[in-house]
């Protein structure tokens, strides 16, 4: 089981974190601390997973990580999922955002951040792997992508209707000409 996936770019500042294990603000702050002090100070040419750090759950659990550019995907994992399954589903979720934001960078998981958040909903739930194939995930991205079109043009048909009475030519109505009386002044 998986659990958590935290991002964080080159100088720990975390750009996603998800948890599928309840664990309090503050004992989230120290294991995207640790975890971080963990993966940033191997090299890149050493294996990509290691053993959990004490906060995760020591040796039960496992590190398994992708340093890509400025960014660390990292996923907590128990004992009974694959390392190389793991390594896959990074994979798999990197070239997701990449072909769902274009050459995915930092800022795209910053500024969309709830649409990071559909795309990981699609891959993994409850720390269970769901969906490892590519096709089927843009597939249902796209799907969402056709619904938020929908709700957008629902949202704003009010103000198309109010700017389609403004530019109606209605005939305009003649006003009587009503002469009032000269009241005093009220000072």
């Amino acid at each position: 089981m998986i659990k958590a996936i935290l991002v964080f770019n080159n100088h720990g500042k975390p750009r996603l974190s998800k948890f599928y294990t309840h664990f309090n603000e503050d004992m989230q702050q120290q294991i995207i601390r640790e975890t971080f002090h963990l993966v940033s100070k191997r090299d890149d040419n050493v294996c990509n997973f290691l053993e959990g750090g004490t906060l995760i759950g020591g040796s039960d659990f496992k590190l398994v990580y992708r340093h890509y550019a400025t960014l660390y995907f990292v996923f907590c994992v128990d004992s009974s999922e694959s390392e190389l399954g793991i390594l896959d589903l990074i994979q798999v979720f990197v070239e997701t955002l990449d072909k769902c934001f274009e050459n995915v960078c930092e800022l795209d998981l910053i500024f969309h951040v709830d649409k990071v958040h559909n795309i990981l909903s699609e891959l993994v739930m409850g720390g269970m792997v769901l969906e490892t194939n590519m096709t089927e995930i843009m597939t249902r991205i796209e799907e969402q992508n056709k619904l938020e079109k929908q709700e957008a043009g629902l949202s704003a048909a009010p103000a198309r209707a109010a700017a389609a009475v403004k530019n109606m030519n209605l005939p305009t109505i003649p006003t009587p000409n009503i002469n009032l009386p000269n009241l005093p002044s009220f000072k």
